[in-house]
C-alpha cells in the first residue's frame, strides 16, 4: 500500500542568468547592431556614460589614484575615516550575479553628468532611403512638357516597368488597361513609350535586350567607331553573339576577327540592366571588428577601438545609491547600476572573445595572409572550439557578421572556415584554395579555347588534388563563372 511521504533530494541544474543571456545576445550582434544597442542603452540607463576622447586615460589615472587612496586608508585608517559615514566608498569592480546590492558603498560625486558618445553628431552619416527607379522616372515625367493625357500614359508605362527597367507587359495590354478610351490609340501609347525610353537611365522602357542595347547605342555620338556595325549586331544577330558564333558573325557582318572584337568591345560598354543603376536599397557599411597587421615578422590581431565607445558608470548618479534605502527612487537607481555593471562586463567579455577567436583563426590561416587564397588551409568550427575550450555554438555566434581587416582585404570570420578535400600525399586541401585554383586556371586559359570542367578536374588531379568534374562545376557556378561554351572569346 502506497503512502504519501515527504522526501528531500539534492540536485544540480544549469540556469542561464540574466547576465549570461545578455552576454550571449551581445556576442551575436554585428558591429552596427552593437553600436545601435549601445546607443539605446546609453539613452535608457542614466548610470551609463560614454567617455570623450582623452577621458579614457584620465579615467584610468583617476581609478588608479582612487585604488591607491583606498589601499592607504585600509593600511592606516584615521580617526576621521573610522567615524565617517559608513555609506561612502568605492563600488567593487567584481560583483556576484545574484547580489542584492545591499553591500554597495556610495561613490563621492566627481565629474560631470552623462556625456554624448565621442562628441559626434549621431546623425552625421545617416541618410534617408534611396530613390527608387519609379520615383526617379516620375520626377522626370512631371518636369517634362506634355499633355495631361500623355502624362497619364507615361505614368502607366512607368508602373509596368520591372526592377531592371524593362517593360514587363505587352503594349496592347497596357493600352487596354487605360480604360478603353477610344481617343487613345495604340500608336499614341507607343509614341509616349519612345519618350519614356529617352529618360534617364538610357535604355529604360525597352521591351527586350536587343531594344535596350540599341537605345543606348543611339545615344552615342554619330562618329563613334563601329557604331553602325554594333547597331546591326544587336538588332539582327544578338542570338549569334550570345552563342559565341564568332565565325558566323564575321561572315554576316563582313568583318575580320580584330574588327569584330572592337565591335563586341563597344557593346560590352553598354548596360543590359539600366534600371539597376537606380537602386532603392539602403547601402550596407562594413566596419571591421579586428585588425590584422604584421609587425616584426609576426601577425598580430588587435580590436578595432571604434566599434564600441568606452563606457563607465556615471560616478555622480552612482553616488546617489544609498545602502539602507528601500525607496522607489533608490531602488530604480540600484537596478540601473546593476544593469550598467552587467552591460559593461558583457561588452568586455564580447571583446575578449572576439580577440581570442580572431587570434586563433590567424594562427591557423597564416599561410593565407602570406601567400593568398591558394594557401588557405581547411578549418572547421570544431577546431577553434577545441583550441579555445568553447562550445561550437559560441564560435558560430562570434564568426557571424564579424569582419577582419587584413592586408589582403576585409573578410568575414566565416570566410576562413571551409571543408577539405584529400590530396595524393595524404594531406588535405581546403575548398577555398580549390576555388582559387579553378579561378586562376580559367583566368589563364586561352580565350579561343576555354577549358571544360573535365579538363580542369584532370589538371587538379595531376597536381595531387582529387576532385570530380561535378565538384569543379559546383565551385565554378558558386563563383558565377559561366561554362566553357559561354567563355569562348576572340583573341
Amino acid at each position: 500500500m502506497l503512502k504519501p511521504s515527504v522526501q528531500l533530494r539534492l540536485g544540480q541544474n544549469l540556469t542561464m542568468t540574466p547576465q549570461l543571456q545578455q552576454a550571449i545576445r551581445l556576442l551575436q550582434l554585428s558591429t552596427l547592431e552593437l553600436q545601435a544597442q549601445i546607443q539605446e542603452t546609453l539613452e535608457t540607463n542614466p548610470m551609463l556614460e560614454a567617455l570623450e576622447e582623452g577621458e579614457a586615460e584620465q579615467e584610468a589615472e583617476a581609478t588608479e589614484a582612487r585604488d591607491q587612496e583606498a589601499r592607504e586608508a585600509t593600511e592606516a585608517p584615521t580617526e576621521q575615516d573610522s567615524g565617517g559615514d559608513a555609506g561612502t566608498g568605492d563600488i567593487p569592480e567584481e560583483l556576484p550575479v545574484d547580489s542584492n546590492w545591499d553591500d554597495i558603498y556610495d561613490i563621492p560625486p566627481s565629474g560631470p553628468g552623462p556625456a554624448e558618445p565621442e562628441g559626434r553628431d549621431l546623425f552625421e552619416n545617416q541618410s534617408g532611403p534611396a530613390e527608387s527607379l519609379h520615383e526617379h522616372l516620375m520626377w522626370q515625367i512631371h518636369l517634362s512638357s506634355m499633355s495631361e493625357q500623355d502624362r497619364a500614359i507615361a505614368l502607366t508605362l512607368v508602373d509596368a516597368l520591372n526592377e531592371d527597367g524593362y517593360l514587363a507587359e505587352p503594349l496592347d495590354q497596357i493600352h487596354a488597361s487605360l480604360g478603353g478610351d477610344e481617343a487613345v490609340g495604340l500608336d499614341e501609347v507607343e509614341a509616349v513609350l519612345h519618350m519614356v525610353q529617352h529618360l534617364d537611365p538610357v535604355g529604360v522602357g525597352a521591351r527586350d535586350l536587343s531594344e535596350c542595347l540599341a537605345l543606348q547605342l543611339a545615344q552615342l555620338p554619330p562618329d563613334t567607331p563601329w557604331l553602325q556595325e554594333a547597331l546591326q549586331l544587336v538588332t539582327e544577330h544578338l542570338d549569334a553573339l550570345g552563342a559565341r558564333d564568332h565565325k558566323g558573325l564575321q561572315r554576316r557582318l563582313r568583318l575580320d576577327a580584330e574588327q569584330l572584337q572592337q565591335v563586341i568591345a563597344l557593346i560590352q560598354t553598354l548596360n543590359p540592366r539600366p534600371g539597376a543603376l537606380i537602386s532603392a536599397g539602403a547601402p550596407e557599411y562594413i566596419v571591421p571588428d579586428v585588425f590584422v597587421r604584421k609587425r616584426e615578422g609576426r601577425w598580430q590581431v588587435e580590436l578595432n577601438p571604434e566599434i564600441a565607445p568606452r563606457l563607465r558608470v556615471n560616478p555622480l548618479y552612482a553616488s546617489y545609491v544609498r545602502r539602507a534605502d528601500s525607496s522607489e527612487d533608490n531602488t530604480y537607481l540600484r537596478n540601473n547600476l546593476q544593469e550598467a555593471r552587467w552591460f559593461i562586463k558583457s561588452l568586455q567579455s564580447r571583446n575578449e572573445t572576439l580577440l581570442r577567436v580572431g587570434t586563433a583563426i590567424v594562427e591557423h590561416q597564416r599561410a593565407f595572409l602570406e601567400y593568398g587564397e591558394e594557401a588557405m588551409k581547411p578549418l572547421v568550427l570544431r577546431d577553434i572550439a577545441e583550441q579555445l575550450e568553447m562550445h561550437e555554438s559560441t564560435i558560430s555566434r562570434v564568426t557571424t557578421q564579424k569582419y577582419m581587416h587584413t592586408p589582403r582585404g576585409i573578410f568575414e570570420f566565416k570566410y576562413f572556415f571551409s571543408s577539405h578535400v584529400g590530396t595524393a600525399d595524404g594531406g588535405e586541401c581546403s575548398a577555398t584554395a580549390i576555388r582559387a585554383m579553378i579561378r586562376k586556371l580559367i583566368a589563364e586559359e586561352p580565350g579561343n579555347k576555354p577549358m571544360s570542367d573535365s579538363k580542369i578536374a584532370q589538371i587538379l588531379v595531376d597536381r595531387g588534388i582529387h576532385v570530380a568534374r561535378r565538384t569543379v562545376a559546383k565551385y565554378r557556378e558558386a563563383m558565377a563563372i559561366p561554362p566553357s561554351s559561354e567563355r569562348k572569346r576572340l583573341t
